[in-house]
């Protein structure tokens, strides 16, 4: 009780403040009588309109504010304000799985993987984004399971290679790889970012018209396809790969990628989009509520909602919330045919007594990426009930910020924040907003 009041008399106090100075955001206008007092209701209920745009929750997600060259994180981002948060997945775990299960395909399958015969494991590679850290993570773990990295700046060299087939290019190098009694040389004879016209990065009609260019130059030498995500891997399979019968691995566990392993698609990775779901909206929760941010996660809350050590980690340091990820392939696969299913240990309703509703605004970076749009989104529309959010979906077009952040026009009307950003360096753009 005494907790509650407190709450009560500071959210009073606020909102007195408010009134005297005109409130925020009105460009020092005085308000009458009757205004003031239905601001002091307002506060005294816990809403939005007591609290400034630069205090509230937010929370980045997907894309880790960073230097798109460096991968350097962006820490006056991720922390704006005392309850800023990112959550995403651990690129680097889930990129290390990715490589290893590719490489573990080749040597199950030393005998038939060789299509032409001529002793060299020849695989193509879809880049989703050069400046994107998880793009980074995947490409570097691709050719590090592989052999055919090469060290740059004390990382392995993820820039595209353009074509290699006869195996001169300077970002990447010949592997070797033993199986079945046989010695086999790998090498990557194309690799180029997926960057549509119009700038959309991660685009899979490019990558259909990639595999295209590349199959009908080089395609018998082409042995192994493999692709940064899923919705490019799956547009290089059903344009060519499928047919032709050569194994294509992915990122994601899309549900349609899942599905395709029936059908020859090698394997993808879940990187846990249901924990990362219900992370990106139980921190928001968490802070609006005033309670322990590690409730609902690592600590059981009141409705029994936990996440154990083995599907995620957090970073105090980092302020960042990495979800694990879980190779999928045609051992396991019948087991994610549903992306959009939350995930059971956390699928419990709030109690809207003690965690009212509130209104939370949070975007999608472009509306056509497939596994944003078709995975991420409907998890998170399942999850936001249960959390008592009303949460406004925004879509962007996948290539200027200006997209999404001209729909931010008054922020102060929500009461949190979850943002999906088209370009990792530009933080500053939705920061800038809510300092206003």
């Amino acid at each position: 009780m005494k907790k509650k009041l407190v709450l009560w008399t500071m959210a009073a106090l606020l909102a007195f403040s408010a009134t005297a100075c005109g409130g925020s955001g009105d460009s020092g206008n005085t308000d009458t009588k009757e205004e003031g007092s239905k601001k002091e209701e307002t506060a005294s209920k816990g809403e939005s309109s007591s609290v400034a745009n630069k205090d509230k929750p937010l929370v980045w997600f997907n894309r880790q504010p960073s230097n798109s060259s460096t991968g350097e994180l962006d820490m006056n981002a991720l922390n704006f304000n005392k309850d800023t948060y990112y959550v995403g997945f651990d690129a680097n775990q889930g990129a290390e799985l990715q490589g290893q299960m590719v490489k573990e395909y080749i040597e199950e399958h030393a005998d038939t993987i060789d299509r032409n015969g001529d002793g060299v494991i020849g695989y193509v590679l879809a880049i989703g984004d050069i400046g994107h850290n998880d793009s980074i993570a995947r490409t570097r773990g691709v050719r590090k399971a592989l052999g055919t990295g090469v060290e740059k700046d004390g990382n392995i060299n993820s820039e595209p290679v353009g074509t290699n087939v006869d195996g001169k290019a300077t970002a990447v190098q010949d592997g070797t790889l033993e199986a079945g009694g046989k010695k086999f040389t790998v090498r990557e004879l194309g690799s180029q970012e997926m960057k549509n016209s119009a700038g959309a990065t991660w685009d899979a009609a490019t990558a259909g018209n990639a595999i295209g260019t590349w199959s009908s130059s080089f395609g018998e030498d082409i042995d192994v396809v493999v692709s940064n995500n899923d919705g490019m891997g799956m547009s290089m399979f059903n344009a060519w790969s499928k047919d032709n019968k050569v194994p294509t691995f992915g990122y994601d566990a899309n549900s349609d990628a899942v599905a395709a392993i029936a059908e020859g698609y090698g394997g993808t990775i879940s990187q846990h989009a249901d924990v990362q779901a219900y992370l990106t909206l139980r921190v928001l929760r968490n802070a609006l509520d005033g309670v322990d941010i590690d409730t609902g996660i690592g600590t059981p809350d009141e409705a029994g909602n936990v996440l154990s050590e083995n599907e995620y980690r957090y970073s105090e340091e980092e302020r960042s919330y990495y979800a694990l990820n879980v190779a999928v392939t045609a051992d396991n696969y019948k087991d994610f045919t549903d992306s959009t299913k939350t995930f059971e240990p956390v699928s419990n309703q709030l109690d809207e007594s003690k965690s009212p509703k509130k209104k939370v605004w949070l975007n999608i970076y472009n509306a056509s990426d497939n596994f944003l749009s078709s995975t991420y989104q409907p998890l998170l529309q399942n999850y936001d009930d249960l959390l008592n959010l009303d949460v406004e979906y925004i879509g962007g077009d996948g290539q200027t910020e200006s997209n999404i952040t001209n729909r931010l026009g008054n922020p102060g009307q929500y009461d949190a924040f979850a943002i999906n950003m088209v370009k990792t360096d530009n933080a500053a753009s939705y920061t800038a907003l809510l300092n206003q």
